[in-house]
């Protein structure tokens, strides 16, 4: 036990430290990072990457894989720029549908035995062709109150970093504590013996997808709030984003071990390395290339620490 234990710790350790060393990099380089109005820039698009992460850190832990995040996300900001302003019942209705879509999808895929992937990748031009008849133009406006909430000024620390420790809590008492988080992650790590224990499969690949829905859901509008308008591409990277946020965080492709609080540091380093190559006004390509290396970098250590695991359980 104190092994588990000790091994978990450190998984948690790896993105933490990727963190904190790319932070002290930042610091260095440029020491007016070093403040409330740097901290806020270089962590300005966290939160919605965060929420996205953890939406799909909910499907990876039912063994599955979301290749619609990004267009999904971008549908749901389209939708929050135009009818979730202009008409928010009917705004409400659409997002609760989109919602309900994605809890089908988990059932389809369980019942019919599909691939996850490509149900996903199908869906995602569902998304985009959806997102494009809403707003073929980048425009539309974001609500008074996403807005707002995007833009508070709390004391000593920005609101992105606030939010994002307010998420990587809620995701942890919801996937690591409650008995809903307990089953979907039995259903990655052990889906017979959740038959066996008499719970359902079917109903619990539906929560998961809802509930990654749901926080999909949040980080478009949440991009609203800062970007003030939408576009059908605007996430487009969120769906690659997603993916390496979780692993970085340490989670797993399978077997249902994921990290809600690591998740939630994943999504930290790599909004970090965008923003401060943004900052340096370095071209994009080499940004996707920074975040590519961290991922790279962190995975090489997990793998010495998997190792080191072995040796462990050998003697």
């Amino acid at each position: 036990m104190n092994r588990r234990i000790s091994a978990d710790a450190l998984r948690l350790a790896i993105p933490a430290l990727s963190l904190t060393v790319l932070l002290a990099a930042v610091f260095w380089l440029q020491p007016r990072a070093m403040s409330y109005v740097g901290l806020n820039l270089l962590f300005n698009l966290a939160v919605p990457i965060a929420l996205a992460t953890i939406a799909q850190m909910l499907i990876m832990s039912v063994n599955d894989l979301d290749l619609s995040m990004g267009t999904f996300v971008s549908f749901v900001a389209c939708v929050t720029a135009t009818f979730l302003r202009d008409a928010p019942l009917v705004g409400v209705l659409i997002l609760a549908g989109a919602v309900a879509v994605y809890s089908v999808l988990g059932v389809v895929i369980y019942l019919r035995n599909l691939p996850s992937i490509v149900v996903t990748l199908g869906m995602s031009f569902v998304w985009a062709g959806l997102a494009v008849l809403l707003l073929p133009s980048p425009g539309g406006q974001a609500p008074d109150w996403a807005r707002a909430l995007m833009t508070v000024k709390p004391p000593l620390v920005p609101m992105a970093i606030v939010a994002s420790i307010a998420i990587a809590i809620v995701a942890h008492l919801v996937v690591m504590r409650s008995s809903l988080g307990v089953l979907i992650r039995g259903v990655g790590g052990n889906q017979r013996s959740v038959e066996r224990a008499g719970w359902s499969v079917v109903a619990t690949r539906a929560a998961a997808y809802g509930l990654a829905g749901i926080f999909a859901v949040l980080a478009g509008i949440a991009l609203v709030g800062l970007t003030t308008s939408a576009d059908a591409n605007i996430a487009l990277r969120y769906t690659l984003l997603s993916i390496a946020g979780v692993i970085l965080g340490g989670g797993e492709f399978i077997g249902g071990r994921v990290s809600p609080v690591g998740a939630v540091i994943g999504a930290l380093t790599l909004t970090l390395a965008g923003s401060f190559l943004s900052f340096l006004r370095i071209s994009p390509d080499w940004q996707i290339g920074a975040q590519g290396a961290i991922l790279i970098v962190v995975l090489a250590l997990r793998l010495l620490l998997r190792r080191v695991e072995i040796r462990e359980k050998g003697r």
